[in-house]
């Protein structure tokens, strides 16, 4: 392959910042975020709510600051999958690879789904599948474009959810506090609600069972290593966008919880469709129920673009380590992945079959999978910047030449890395999330005797041709 084959089979670094702070939380804010809230403030209680995402929050700083690092020194389009064949085992990972590629693609087809539930509300007699096919053609043409076509669009998704969030923040705040009048003349609550049945009323112990659902709400934070691949200048730009999404999500999560917690008894927050209709309709907002209709549809069709473009990346990724077909490993003139985007969109369409043929066994297999998948990520980016720093230094690289650095190290990735494996591991005491390790932990060990078995020996066959 020429120089010019070479350089047109490249992805294309037309990101800027603001595309990756974006992209970031358009894989963050989602449904789980706009109600799923509820039920976290119903299990844990107000206070224990707060506090539950404020070390989830924690945990994803950790979990950052070592991804900075990585994503700087090697600002590839593959991100941990390819820190985790490069610095742990290339078994691991090729099973880490698939594992969020199913994942994510699989939470491309749940999004599409309930985006088509969701027009229901205005459009009851067109069917759910021709909204999927709708939403799946747009996402494709934004996808298709270039990457900076999709940063953009991401940019306005993502945009869209943050205004709302923070209209949600100042009215809700306001009202709280008794700044604007509630319908029907009711008192500002203030504090009441926090401490009117105690500080946990239901335990400590609930807190720490709702860490598992709060933990994956920050989960998508990660995409800014995979944009990084496509982003103009990443010595700048990813440190920077990090510093935002940490900071910007931390904020908008807590604040947004903690008015809903003020606003909302604990007891009915687990029972209401939507914990931001209540407090928009408490207020007086007209047509509440409508407007965060409309943005939960942004959030789906947001988190469905963010998760169509980071599996697209990672199966370009491993097609280009050896690790997937070698015609995935494929960009056009636009520097698209294309094959790849094909693929993942019509796998992305087969699960969707699912949801209607055994939907009691393989959709909800499906699911378990793309939960565990992100949690996964997140445990190999700490244990990769572990054993990249340690084999930069012992490959005579100086700490301080490095442009962006995991502060207190070994502290910060070995606490994460505990931290995320703890949350892991505590699937197996939640009845509704322990199939995510009974479906995720056997197929990684397959992908590992695959790639033992079939992969490592065309990997070695196709060096010694190189030779």
């Amino acid at each position: 392959m020429n120089t010019k084959q070479q350089e047109a089979n490249q992805l294309k670094r037309t990101m800027k910042s603001r595309h990756l702070f974006m992209i970031s939380l358009g894989g963050v804010i989602g449904t789980g975020f706009f109600l799923g809230t509820g039920y976290t403030i119903n299990e844990a209680g107000p206070l224990g709510a707060v506090l539950s995402y404020l070390t989830g929050g924690f945990i994803m700083y950790l979990t950052m600051l070592c991804l900075g690092e990585l994503a700087v020194a090697l600002p590839v389009s593959g991100s941990f999958q390819t820190y985790a064949t490069k610095f742990i085992s290339p078994a691991f990972g090729f099973a880490v690879g698939w594992i969020y590629w199913l994942g994510w693609a699989v939470t491309v087809a749940l999004e599409f789904l309930s985006a088509g539930q969701l027009m229901l509300r205005w459009f009851p007699h067109v069917g759910v599948w021709v909204w999927c096919l709708v939403f799946g053609g747009l996402l494709f043409l934004l996808n298709a474009l270039t990457a900076k076509a999709f940063g953009e669009s991401e940019f306005w998704f993502s945009g869209i959810k943050i205004l709302v969030i923070l209209l949600f923040i100042f009215l809700g705040g306001a009202a709280m506090f008794g700044l604007i009048d509630l319908k029907g003349g009711q008192e500002a609550p203030l504090f009441s609600h926090f401490y009117e049945d105690g500080l946990f009323p239901n335990g400590i112990q609930a807190m720490l069972i709702t860490m598992i659902t709060v933990n994956f709400a920050f989960q998508g934070t990660e995409l800014i290593g995979i944009a990084a691949g496509e982003s103009e200048n990443p010595e700048k730009t990813v440190p920077r966008s990090i510093r935002q999404t940490v900071w910007r999500t931390l904020i908008f999560f807590v604040l947004s919880v903690a008015i809903i917690a003020g606003m909302i008894p604990w007891k009915q927050a687990g029972v209401v469709e939507s914990p931001f209709v209540v407090v928009f309709d408490q207020i007086g907002i007209p047509y509440a129920a409508d407007m965060m209709n409309f943005v939960i549809l942004i959030a789906l069709l947001s988190v469905a673009n963010s998760g169509l473009f980071a599996s697209t990346r990672i199966m370009y990724s491993m097609a280009n380590d050896g690790q997937a077909f070698a015609f995935l490993g494929r960009a056009n003139k636009r520097g698209i992945p294309m094959n790849a985007l094909l693929v993942t969109l019509l796998f992305a369409s087969l699960s969707l079959l699912s949801s209607v043929a055994a939907k009691d066994t393989l959709y909800i297999w499906l699911l378990s999978m793309a939960g565990m998948s992100a949690q996964v990520g997140w445990i190999t980016i700490t244990l990769s910047q572990l054993m990249f720093r340690r084999k930069y230094i012992r490959d005579g690289g100086k700490v301080e030449d490095l442009k962006f650095k995991t502060p207190l190290y070994p502290i910060v990735p070995i606490v994460g890395l505990t931290l995320n494996t703890i949350v892991l591991i505590s699937l197996a005491f939640d009845s509704e999330q322990r199939m995510a390790l009974y479906c995720g932990v056997p197929f990684m060990v397959i992908c590992v005797v695959i790639y033992h078995l079939f992969i490592k020996k065309r990997q070695q066959a196709n060096k010694q041709l190189e030779i």
